[in-house]
């Protein structure tokens, strides 16, 4: 659809399109069916819907382009995990959980809406998903198998249910993010569970907690539990979006290069996600990730302190002095900014063999992979073409006894041939 307007759905591959239309259709049949049978305690429905369209309002996005609503999943969490509220039972169906959740979270994105931040749609039918597995096999039980009073066993099932859907979100996270980033599935769910292991804790131990209290405390408990959250989760959003002003931030100096003519254009950007893909491959973590990526978009600004450029900015044809040079100037200026001090030892780095100078300290994972992911655009630019790629690849293997990490090499390889062609992505 070269040169036309691309609808949202239309950018949407077929397993985040059939994830969205299965909650969809879920959310369908609970709104209708609680349309007709009726809300089976309205003034809880609605507390606990405010509650969740409060939290979606407030989402965030974590490292990795994650977008997540930690106090709506904690409401929605709490309003199905409930077996009493100040000593009367409740006797809400799963359904109408499903339902109060997403006319929620609904209403929570509505303002998003307005001024153009529509939310990931699969990322919504993941939390959806999450609480309506969560209140099928709860709710079933509650009545025959827990009751009305609280014992052990009720929360030993809470507990159960709610790592079964971190989970499952997880696994269902990495399946997507596989695709998305063309990495292998068992990397997507290794890095999904980082990130989701300790939210996901969070997030179960608020909602579980919510429903304990509400035992004792009655509606009382949404006020104690959901103000602390909604404070920590409005401060953790804006941290979220300094980090994101921040990357803007590097991502526009890293283009001065190019725009000065000291390398070619698009070259910071290609290295950039070549060396987070293989980071990713090799199993870095989110916060190691990003470092890399920060220290591969600012990998060449040592070149500004040159008189002449480097022809085609390819410092993979120069001399090694003249390379580690360029570096050390490059991470002289990074080291200005005062935060950024493993940045800059990244970039320091970036030039020295995989082995270490004269047998010394190994350079870090990551000045070894931009090292790699410089070499290959440098011999390549902006080709696709796989026989220039292939002998890249070869070029660096045969020079793998003394500057390339082998094992960087071999990881660049297998995700260039999921990537391929990786220029223009």
């Amino acid at each position: 659809m070269t040169g036309e307007h691309r609808y949202g759905w239309q950018t949407l591959d077929s397993g985040q399109l059939l994830l969205i239309c299965g909650a969809g259709l879920l959310v369908v049949a609970a709104i209708a069916k609680t349309g007709a049978t009726g809300l089976v305690d309205s003034d809880l429905a609605l507390g606990f819907g405010v509650l969740i369209a409060v939290g979606e309002l407030a989402r965030l996005t974590m490292p990795g382009n994650r977008e997540v609503a930690p106090i709506a999943t904690a409401g929605a969490l709490g309003y199905t995990l409930l077996f009493s509220v100040g000593g009367s039972e409740t006797t809400h169906t799963a359904l109408e959980v499903v339902a109060v959740t997403a006319v929620g979270m609904i209403l929570g994105a509505l303002p998003h809406l307005a001024v153009g931040r529509a939310p990931r749609l699969d990322a919504m039918a993941r939390r959806v998903l999450a609480v309506a597995l969560v209140a099928f096999v709860y709710r079933f039980l509650v009545p025959d198998v827990l009751g009305k009073e609280y014992k052990w066993t009720t929360l030993a099932v809470m507990t159960v249910l709610v790592v079964l859907a971190v989970l499952a979100d997880a696994v269902i996270a990495a399946m997507l993010r596989a695709e998305q980033v063309r990495t292998a599935f068992g990397v997507a769910v290794r890095d999904e569970l980082r990130i989701a292991a300790p939210l996901g804790a969070a997030v179960g131990a608020s909602g579980i907690l919510l429903a304990l209290a509400a035992h004792s405390m009655g509606m009382a408990a949404l006020l104690v539990f959901a103000a602390p959250l909604l404070v920590t989760q409005i401060a953790f959003r804006k941290y979220a979006g300094i980090r994101a002003t921040y990357l803007q931030t590097v991502r526009a100096l890293s283009r001065v290069t190019e725009v000065g003519g000291y390398v070619e254009p698009g070259h910071s950007r290609r290295v950039s996600r070549l060396a987070v893909a293989v980071g990713r491959e090799l199993g870095l973590s989110e916060p190691e990730l990003l470092e890399l990526e920060y220290a591969a978009l600012m990998h060449d600004i040592g070149q500004l302190s040159l008189r002449d450029p480097i022809p085609g900015g390819a410092t993979v044809l120069t001399e090694p002095a003249q390379a580690r040079r360029i570096a050390e100037l490059g991470a002289a200026v990074i080291r200005q900014t005062g935060v950024l001090d493993r940045v800059a030892e990244i970039v320091r780095c970036q030039c020295d063999p995989y082995r270490g100078l004269d047998g010394g300290t190994p350079p870090p994972l990551a000045s070894r992979i931009i090292k790699v992911a410089n070499a290959y655009d440098d011999l390549l630019g902006g080709s696709a073409d796989r026989d220039r790629a292939a002998a890249a690849l070869e070029r660096m293997r045969l020079d793998g006894g003394s500057e390339y990490d082998p094992a960087v090499v071999e990881a660049a390889s297998r995700v260039i041939e999921r990537l391929t062609p990786l220029h223009g992505l």
